[in-house]
């Protein structure tokens, strides 16, 4: 994680923990935290997994296909022999 970006977080913490009752400080810590996260781009552990679903099926695709390149290509190069 970016230290730029968590020492802004704990100063902002520290700042509103000096400032403001215990309620205001966790609703301004959830909305000062909730930004800083969507900075990030996170991602749920959801959509992580499937996506990794998504590349795993165009992976085996990708195998798929260069196999048959492979196989079109040899029968093409068997096609232009003199014979």
């Amino acid at each position: 994680m970016n230290d730029k970006l968590l020492g802004d977080i704990a100063a902002r913490l520290a700042q509103l923990a000096a400032n403001n009752p215990a309620k205001e400080f966790e609703k301004n810590s959830r909305a000062l935290l909730g930004t800083a996260f969507a900075r990030l781009d996170l991602v749920t552990r959801e959509e992580f997994d499937v996506q990794s679903e998504v590349l795993a099926r165009a992976r085996a695709r990708v195998s798929e296909l260069e196999s048959r390149v492979d196989e079109l290509e040899a029968r093409l190069a068997n096609a232009r022999r003199p014979g």
